[in-house]
């Protein structure tokens, strides 16, 4: 369920509004399930603790399933095939997308930030592979000067955490920085992810600007009856270690791979972790553009947001 719903799934709730055909089923299946927990003691931690994993896991749907795929085509996909690992990816990544508009998992607005944190992602793979940052395996024919398509979907799949998990946490923000100093910061971060190769690379000085500009937001996420906090840099921390653990299960699923995994797997160096958290600044300045950030959602009312993701 949403976070700002009224118990009982009240259709009127502006928030609910908010919520695809689907997500607004399964909400009111939420108030109904989640109606009778208690509001203290351990059982009702444990409601919030299951909740809030429920809604995080279906805030992940796209980039899961893709992660699936990739992992299975490692597995069973037959090396004899007439049609190319690489290119049986693309069209699955393809095929996931589609269902996720099909069946309003995701909004017409969201997707448009997906798309173009796609684009985005894209042209870094085909400038990075270029020289030599990583390489993906050659064969198939859906691809661009060597990157196969999707590889794109995988950049996609951030963005489309990032903007599911808006809307499914009702996310509130105090102090939060003004948007258009944020973009000049997201356009800095990448360009410097080509600039590096040529000129200083200046990931630290930029990680610095990242801490210092958002130091002082906190950020306010309703899960069920409670809506803890957080500060945001905490919060862009645990994402990019997501998505760093994540990384590790594409290079050992042989989906593409550093030049130091060349000779046998190995984790993806921890440094890693940091161009993760600065490419994520760049989904999250977009985000803002679609969802811009609020003020937290009083929490007068109970809310059933976490039921949605059950």
């Amino acid at each position: 369920m949403t976070a700002g719903s009224r118990p009982g799934g009240d259709p009127g709730s502006a928030h609910e509004q908010q919520l695809t055909t689907v997500e607004r089923a399964i909400d009111r299946a939420a108030h109904r399930l989640l109606a009778g927990a208690p509001e203290r003691g351990i059982r009702a931690w444990l409601v919030e603790f299951l909740v809030f994993g429920a809604k995080q896991a279906w805030a992940c749907v796209f980039g899961a399933a893709l992660l699936a795929a990739i992992v299975a085509a490692r597995l069973w996909y037959p090396d004899d095939a007439v049609l190319a690992r690489n290119d049986a990816l693309t069209i699955a990544a393809v095929l996931i997308q589609v269902v996720m508009v099909a069946t309003r998992l995701e909004t017409g607005r969201e997707l448009w930030v997906i798309v173009l944190f796609h684009l985005t992602g894209t042209v870094m793979e085909i400038f990075k592979t270029d020289v030599g940052s990583w390489m993906y395996a050659g064969d198939g024919v859906l691809r661009i000067a060597g990157v196969p398509l999707f590889s794109g979907f995988m950049y996609a799949a951030v963005g489309s955490y990032m903007v599911r998990v808006y809307r499914l946490f009702d996310l509130g923000f105090t102090r939060y920085p003004r948007r258009w100093i944020t973009a000049i910061l997201a356009a800095l971060i990448y360009l410097n992810f080509f600039g590096h190769h040529y000129i200083a690379d200046f990931r630290w000085v930029l990680l610095a600007a990242v801490v210092v500009l958002w130091w002082p937001t906190v950020m306010h996420f309703r899960v069920w009856r409670r809506t803890p906090r957080m500060p945001l840099l905490v919060a862009f921390a645990l994402v990019a270690l997501f998505i760093w653990f994540a990384e590790n299960i594409g290079t050992a699923s042989g989906a593409w791979l550093y030049p130091d995994q060349a000779d046998g797997w190995q984790l993806v160096s921890a440094s890693k972790l940091v161009s993760w958290f600065l490419l994520m600044i760049i989904s999250v300045v977009l985000v803002t553009w679609v969802y811009p950030p609020r003020p937290p959602v009083p929490s007068a009312a109970p809310s059933a947001a976490a039921g949605r993701s059950a």
